[in-house]
């Protein structure tokens, strides 16, 4: 089991930016599914970001915005948020799986999960 840890939330003006971490437990390889989601209330969990090997995939609502990546010495996977809006406040959460459809934006296709951290725009 993997555990997430993820950090770097709080509450920022429209337009500034924030970075977020999301630490794992044990090492996780490049060849793994490892994403950021986010939550708002009332509303369902939606994928934001993915990142698996080389490749990255983005949300229409943050492309050009935010930016995933991985620190693979670290084991740890960073969300850049830039330019944020009130429309991005949610629960943030990281996500890891083993599985293919990295991609698929779903909260179905991902297995372990961090405890989520708290962005706030105003």
């Amino acid at each position: 089991h993997v555990q997430l840890v993820e950090s770097g939330g709080g509450s920022v003006q429209a337009g500034g930016s924030l970075r977020l971490s999301c630490a794992a437990s044990v090492y996780i390889s490049s060849s793994y599914c490892m994403g950021w989601f986010r939550q708002a209330p009332g509303k369902e969990r939606e994928g934001v970001a993915a990142i698996v090997s080389g490749s990255t995939s983005y949300a229409d609502s943050v492309k050009g915005r935010f930016t995933i990546s991985k620190d693979n010495a670290k084991d740890t996977l960073y969300l850049q948020m830039n330019s944020l809006k009130p429309e991005d406040t949610a629960m943030y959460y990281c996500a890891a799986d083993i599985g293919w459809r990295c991609f698929s934006g779903l909260r179905q296709d991902y297995n372990n999960w961090g405890q989520g951290t708290q962005v706030t725009v105003s």
